[in-house]
């Protein structure tokens, strides 16, 4: 089981007494975002939350009120900033620093999540201001135990003498969403207390509703890399954490407590995000990389492949411009051989369940039921525990069908099951968590035909598929099956009969196809349908597009709202994508650089549309200076003007096309300036450079 963070343990509570009516599961209380918004504006005053007061007890009642400064005070953005912003959409990276609350877990799942914008945007509902509409009242949405629910916050926010945030804060002190997500969160789990103790894979399953999958680095299978290539363009998010660390040196970061630092640059027990993959190609072969965000923005890893290593020499001049970073940011890149080494666990919470299989693209089937454990009814306990009693436990049966591809399959059909258990506190660390598990049983044709519980005779005859069952003592627990096609019976217990609680199983299986939970799928479906082709058509293990591959992937798309006019893309232009896209020199495009290059036109596109006002498939040069401002880049009109003679037809004006390869080559270029330069006002290059 994944340990909990060092410093922030839990306290496992004794589990009261004498309790004789079934505890429930207490759901937050639901506040009406848009009613209450209204309310305020017409009688026009600021939203204050009744139900998480501007007092000491919403920060709670623990070892955390030891750290507040001495004068704490309660104040709404507007106090602290004249120009106080909501979210900033132009910014690349969280640029959030922790606060006095030990939420490290918390700030690298969020992390994971601004690499996906539109499951941020369900997160973050990004259309909130202190402009317009503004009445002190904000909302975010979180997965909590099978549902999603909106949590309504005013903006009054922890600040001592200075006006300085205590908690989550910006790196642009006018920039304010951070500080009161993390606000719905402690009000969503009882208090900020409550987020002292947690795990990257709670935060991101409450943040996407996916499933976890764990897996054990020094016992990492030896298709690591292939899982992790899978899990980075089927949009899974990633995270980790460090060993507890024998050797280390203290130091006292500000707004934190004394933190343990390794001497090679790694924080112990500390959860990092994974932001990225990259195949490099050395002198001595290829290198698998992993980078790696620390969520404090600061406190890098010193070994190989560091921003100082001398690993980087061994590029080529380009790859390493564009990949290395002489920044003291947070981010930073390692071999994939240390990275099992240092880190004690990988989670990828799955929003697509098939990340780790080998079938061709299909679609997974989701299902979730709600069950709970009674006492002296269906608190059976584990097989181990009591064997007479085990069968009492709840049972739920699956039937799992043959795959469309079985000849490719062999037969055998992925199944991934998780099992929450609800707990009845209100509040998060003062919640009980029994040791949970489940175990998955085949059933025989002369047990199928009615629909009672399996009898206690069944499962002394039987075995159950997963004979090494886990039991953990955590929210979940999950586990992946191939199994036959046929009828299975899962049955999920607490180790220890007469344990009470509510419980959520979930099962995906590729019974039938799945309704996608978020919208923005348009990656996972286009990639399905093309890029798989030129994948699973390659000899090699590794395959790569061409730009005449490129080219008829792209003009193949059915482009929104382009049906008046034809869109094409030509070998030129393609040719000009791939070099600037290209870091090995190779003349193709990787898995990872094409998911860039579409995750880029979706954006580029959506922007073009917008600033198009007379749908004429082109842009003008006022359109193109809009629509690059739009983006979030800052250029200047002469050089924008040179972009528009460079790309434009002879009126200056630039087509879906041309705009494509302009925001790729001006994204590519400031990537490579904002690597290379020391004082952020000019480089100095060597004649490769």
């Amino acid at each position: 089981t994944m340990p909990f963070l060092p410093c922030l343990r839990k306290k496992k509570l004794p589990v009261p007494l004498g309790r004789s009516v079934f505890q429930r599961h207490n759901p937050p209380v639901q506040q009406n975002y848009q009613a209450l918004l209204e309310t305020c504006l017409k009688s026009k005053c600021l939203f204050t939350d009744e139900n998480f007061p501007a007092h000491i007890s919403s920060i709670g009642m623990g070892a955390l009120l030891k750290k507040l400064p001495p004068k704490l005070q309660w104040k709404r953005p507007h106090d602290l900033h004249s120009t106080p912003i909501f979210y900033a959409a132009n910014r690349k990276q969280l640029d959030l620093c922790q606060g006095l609350v030990g939420n490290c877990w918390f700030l690298a799942a969020l992390e994971a999540l601004t690499f996906h914008q539109d499951i941020l945007a369900a997160v973050v509902p990004l259309n909130q201001s202190f402009d317009r509409k503004y009445a002190g009242i904000f909302h975010f949405r979180f997965w909590h135990f099978g549902k999603w629910v909106d949590v309504v916050v005013d903006d009054l926010l922890p600040v001592n003498e200075a006006g300085e945030l205590v908690f989550v804060s910006s790196v642009y002190k006018n920039v304010f969403w951070g500080a009161l997500l993390e606000k719905a969160y402690a009000k969503l789990y009882g208090s900020y207390e409550d987020l002292q103790t947690g795990q990257v894979s709670e935060a991101l399953v409450d943040f996407t509703g996916g499933v976890n999958v764990t897996i054990k680095l020094a016992a990492a299978p030896p298709d690591l890399w292939d899982i992790m290539t899978r899990a980075t363009y089927s949009r899974s998010l990633m995270g980790c954490q460090t060993h507890l660390g024998a050797y280390f040196i203290s130091i006292s970061l500000p707004c934190t407590q004394t933190t343990k630092v390794l001497r090679n640059g790694l924080v112990a027990g500390h959860a990092y995000t994974v932001i990225g993959i990259r195949k490099v190609t050395c002198h001595y072969g290829p290198e698998n990389l992993v980078k790696l965000r620390n969520p404090w923005g600061k406190i890098e890893w010193k070994g190989d492949w560091s921003d100082s290593s001398y690993k980087w020499e061994l590029l080529s001049p380009k790859e390493k411009i564009l990949l290395r970073k002489k920044k003291e940011d947070g981010e930073f890149w390692m071999s994939l051989q240390d990275f099992k080494v240092h880190f004690v666990d990988l989670i990828i919470c799955k929003l697509t369940p098939d990340l780790m299989s080998q079938e061709d693209g299909k679609k997974w089937m989701y299902s979730l039921k709600s069950g709970r454990w009674v006492k002296g009814s269906t608190a059976g306990g584990s097989r181990g525990f009591r064997s007479d009693t085990f069968w009492m436990n709840p049972q739920y049966c699956l039937k799992v069908l043959p795959a469309e591809d079985s000849r490719k399959s062999l037969g055998s059909c992925k199944v991934l099951v998780s099992l929450i258990q609800k707990h009845s506190s209100k509040h998060r660390n003062r919640a009980h968590h029994h040791f949970i598990g489940f175990s998955l049983y085949k059933v025989q044709s002369n047990f199928q035909g009615s629909n009672k519980k399996l009898p206690p005779a069944f499962f002394t005859r039987h075995q159950p598929v997963n004979n090494h069952q886990l039991f953990v003592d955590e929210r979940e627990v999950s586990l992946d099956f191939h199994l036959e096609p046929g009828v299975y019976v899962i049955v999920p217990c607490t180790l220890e009969p007469h344990q009470e609680s509510e419980f959520i199983l979930r099962v995906f299986s590729r019974k039938h196809e799945i309704v996608d939970r978020y919208e923005g799928k348009i990656w996972e479906d286009f990639f399905t349908k093309h890029f798989e082709q030129v994948m699973f058509s390659s000899i090699s293990q590794n395959p790569e597009i061409n730009a005449v591959q490129l080219q008829r992937i792209l003009n193949n798309v059915s482009w929104r709202n382009f049906q008046s006019f034809h869109l094409r893309f030509s070998l030129d232009a393609c040719q000009g994508i791939l070099a600037l896209l290209d870091l090995n020199a190779t003349g193709t495009l990787s898995i990872q650089e094409f998911r860039v290059l579409w995750k880029r036109l979706l954006f580029y596109l959506e922007v073009f549309q917008k600033r198009d006002t007379s749908r004429s498939g082109r842009l003008d040069l006022v359109e193109l200076h809009a629509a690059v401002q739009e983006t979030g880049i800052s250029l200047s009109n002469e050089v924008c003007n040179l972009m528009a003679i460079r790309y434009g037809n002879p009126d200056l004006q630039i087509s879906f096309e041309s705009f494509v390869c302009f925001m790729l080559r001006v994204e590519i270029m400031g990537e490579a300036f904002r690597n290379l330069t020391q004082d952020g006002k000019g480089i100095y290059l060597r004649e490769s450079e």
